[in-house]
């Protein structure tokens, strides 16, 4: 058995009976070009000789189940691959509800991080939930993440203004009870 033999074939002649992406052996093989209707569909790359397979494309112009083939823009929305339906989608043409993510982390960060990380926590449940369908979760969960983002910057105000009341109080108490130089 020779691989090289560039004779009828294709790329390389088969042994008779089978073997991968078998090409007819008369007749110039090609790509997509499938043996003709002889018995069986045994070997690997094989195709029956009724259509189909996946060297064969569709014809063009029918329906929207061809292989690449795109529904026109403006029609239906239910076959386009990556298509959107009109109205942005979601829940009755809806869109999901904010999730607050970004006050989130930034409360998380600069004021109050016990807090803050419920807030994080919460506004990632929003898409989810809006995803799986639970809408009415999804809202819940986004008024949960801004309560919980606003609870973290009250409390980081809170927790800042005391400590810069903390630092002036320990800074007058030093300096009262410092001796005062008088020359």
């Amino acid at each position: 058995m020779t691989y090289g033999n560039q004779g009828d074939g294709g790329y390389g002649s088969q042994p008779p009976g089978g073997g991968y992406g078998q090409q007819p052996p008369s007749g110039g093989g090609g790509y997509g070009q499938q043996p003709p209707s002889g018995g069986g569909y045994g070997g690997y790359g094989q195709q029956p000789p009724s259509g189909g397979g996946y060297g064969e494309q569709p014809p063009s112009g029918g329906g929207y189940g061809g292989y690449g083939q795109q529904p026109p823009s403006g029609g239906g929305y239910g076959g386009g691959y990556g298509q959107q339906p009109p109205g942005g989608g979601g829940y009755g043409g809806q869109q999901p509800p904010d999730n607050h993510l970004v006050p989130a982390i930034l409360t998380t960060l600069f004021c109050c991080l016990p807090l803050g990380i419920v807030s994080i926590v919460k506004s990632s449940q929003v898409n989810q939930k809006w995803q799986v369908g639970d809408y009415q979760g999804a809202v819940q969960a986004s008024e949960e993440a801004k309560t919980w983002w606003k609870r973290s910057i009250i409390f980081g105000a809170i927790g800042w203004g005391l400590l810069v009341l903390f630092y002036v109080v320990v800074f007058v108490l030093l300096a009262a009870s410092m001796p005062s130089t008088s020359y």
